[in-house]
């Protein structure tokens, strides 16, 4: 029923399993490699076509510099903070409640609801851009890091409510029923003795939905624009020329931009890892 492990597979199987592995990683980590490499690039390299070979020059630190100098990507980090912190936030809390009350309270319904937050997952998000477009601009938030962020809380919730609801409905419901016994009240029994237990998975969601908000960029270049508001993601953009593409800047902008997620993810590596394997084994 399982696949065998491999160390108790045939030599000629492992020794297969020995080759294709790095082959697969490298193939993986190629275009990273590229973007890494490109990025301490001299702008003649570029012009020459020479973007796999052997750099004629490493200007890591021109490079580097000119991205803080030639574009405001400071302003725009800043606004890729000021859309995915409130996003994290308010999508955990929206997500821990509605997680709370389908998998606890059994009414008329619940299922009905459940599977709409679910069934919003697999709505392409492109077929939204126009109602969401026309939205933003009726209600005054076209442009706005608070309209987007707004319609990021909206569009995360139900996969949040989905692995919220699906947690807290692992959870032994003995505890509940002791705390309604003690006479403790539902608010209570929410914020004393369901949300400690939820750490893991508030932990594992945090880094996952940090991570798809930051490295947005369909809905930051339809909702925003201009560097006031745009994200990171969008803004990266600005360090092209008129007519020249400066794609040793912009892959230098890369990395810096992919550095708080990155390093997010370390930081809460033992907690994510946690959350996401927590059930997995009795």
């Amino acid at each position: 029923m399982f696949p065998t492990p491999i160390e108790k597979t045939k030599p000629s199987i492992q020794l297969l399993y020995k080759i294709a592995l790095p082959i697969a990683l490298i193939l993986w980590l190629l275009p990273l490699i590229a973007v890494a490499i490109t990025s301490i690039r001299s702008a003649g390299d570029i012009t020459a076509g020479n973007y796999w070979g052997w750099p004629s020059s490493f200007n890591l630190l021109e490079n580097y510099t000119a991205v803080f100098t030639n574009s405001p990507i400071g302003q725009y980090i800043l606004n890729s903070f000021k859309v995915t912190l409130p996003t994290v936030v308010g999508t955990l809390a929206l997500s821990c409640m509605t997680g709370f009350a389908l998998g606890v309270y059994k009414f008329k319904g619940n299922m009905l609801v459940f599977f709409m937050f679910v069934a919003g997952n697999f709505i392409p998000f492109q077929i939204l851009m126009v109602p969401v477009r026309d939205l933003t601009l009726s209600l005054d938030m076209y442009n706005t890091t608070a309209g987007l962020a707004m319609f990021h809380i909206a569009f995360q919730t139900g996969f949040c409510t989905l692995f919220m609801r699906n947690f807290i409905k692992a959870l032994p419901h003995e505890l509940i029923e002791a705390a309604r016994v003690e006479g403790v009240s539902e608010i209570q029994i929410f914020w004393y003795v369901v949300m400690p237990l939820m750490k893991p998975a508030i932990a594992a969601l945090s880094v996952l939905i940090f991570t798809f908000i930051w490295n947005d960029y369909f809905w930051a270049t339809v909702l925003t624009q201009g560097a006031d508001t745009q994200p990171v993601t969008a803004g990266l953009y600005s360090l092209n020329g008129q007519w020249v593409a400066s794609w040793h800047l912009v892959s230098a902008g890369s990395i810096v931009a992919a550095m708080p997620p990155v390093l997010m993810f370390f930081a809460m590596q033992k907690h994510f890892i946690a959350g996401l394997t927590l059930g997995a084994v009795k």
